[in-house]
């Protein structure tokens, strides 16, 4: 196995991480954004701000780079492409929305079963298509 192109995963897991956060927007910024401010106020917090975006689109860049991390580990083994993007995306989802939302902010009673939910589904199929196009950019050197 040779060794993770760092100049193409870099690129790759920017562009991830830009994609799932112009996919987020729309999902978690306008979508959800009324029922989470309804959730944190019942929780005594303030609604999302500004800065809380800044935030979440820098963690969006870091998770990119983390997929395409994933992605550039387990190609050798799966080959390259979309198949292989799909199961580090997977993964990545498994790991940093299904886990956390059900296990804390579902069964902890944090956020309603249904926020949870429509977050959780959106953030699958925003893993997953940023994971595509940063596999995409990411080649072997």
């Amino acid at each position: 196995m040779g060794k993770i192109n760092v100049g193409r995963w870099l690129l790759g897991g920017i562009a991830g991480g830009i994609v799932f956060d112009l996919l987020d927007f729309p999902v978690d910024g306008v979508w959800l954004a009324p029922h989470w401010s309804e959730q944190l106020g019942l929780l005594g917090k303030p609604a999302l701000s500004t800065n809380n975006w800044i935030v979440f689109n820098l963690i969006g860049i870091l998770g990119g780079l983390a997929t395409i991390w994933i992605y550039a580990a387990i190609r050798p083994r799966f080959g390259p492409g979309v198949k292989t993007a799909i199961y580090a995306g997977f993964v990545a989802w498994f790991l940093t929305s299904l886990m956390p939302n059900a296990g804390f902010m579902w069964s902890m009673g944090l956020f309603t079963k249904h926020l949870t939910l429509y977050t959780t589904v959106g953030n699958f199929f925003e893993i997953i298509i940023a994971t595509i196009v940063g596999a995409w950019l990411y080649k072997e050197a």
